[in-house]
């Protein structure tokens, strides 16, 4: 069976390096603006997160791929957090710590998927694709509360933490031993 790939891909699609900058339903500031669609990347890599993330290798086919594995690496990271969260609120708080602290963009060293992306070509490009980065790990995050904590008891799923132990395409956002 295939990994699933990202089906948002469009011609007229704005590219920052080599990574697609998709529209993105969001409250948060940043690049990428909703444009009425029912669905977006992020929505995208949570839906296919369960069957992805058991795949070591992954065949990159369009540029929105390399999005879509972005927001998979970063989900496995916003899980290992959310397990420790003893209620909603926690968790809501580690998201959005976890979304604005400071983190590698490709090109730069302690980004692990540098084979796989082209660094900006300019300090523009640099910012818009920081700010756009941001902008998904907020959303991602805010959205992934929604699904992870269970609204009767107030504690993380345990169908979804039982995924924080899997890798997707062994790698991981974090430094080895955080």
């Amino acid at each position: 069976m295939p990994a699933y790939h990202s089906s948002l891909m469009v011609p007229e699609t704005r590219l920052v390096g080599n990574m697609a900058l998709l529209p993105l339903k969001t409250q948060f500031k940043g690049p990428a603006r909703g444009d009425g669609a029912e669905s977006d990347i992020i929505d995208e890599a949570i839906y296919y997160f369960k069957a992805n993330v058991f795949f070591k290798n992954y065949e990159i086919k369009n540029e929105a791929d390399r999005t879509l594995i972005y927001v998979t690496l970063y989900i496995s990271e916003c899980l290992k957090r959310l397990q420790k969260c003893s209620s909603r609120n926690q968790g809501e708080k580690e998201m959005y710590t976890l979304g604005i602290t400071n983190f590698p963009i490709p090109g730069e060293p302690g980004f692990p998927l540098n084979a796989m992306y082209v660094k900006p070509a300019n300090k523009q490009e640099d910012e818009t694709m920081r700010a756009y980065l941001q902008q998904i790990r907020q959303e991602t995050g805010l959205r992934l509360c929604d699904r992870v904590f269970d609204p009767q008891t107030d504690k993380p799923s345990k169908w979804w933490v039982c995924f924080v132990k899997r890798q997707f395409m062994n790698k991981s956002l974090s430094a080895p031993g955080q």
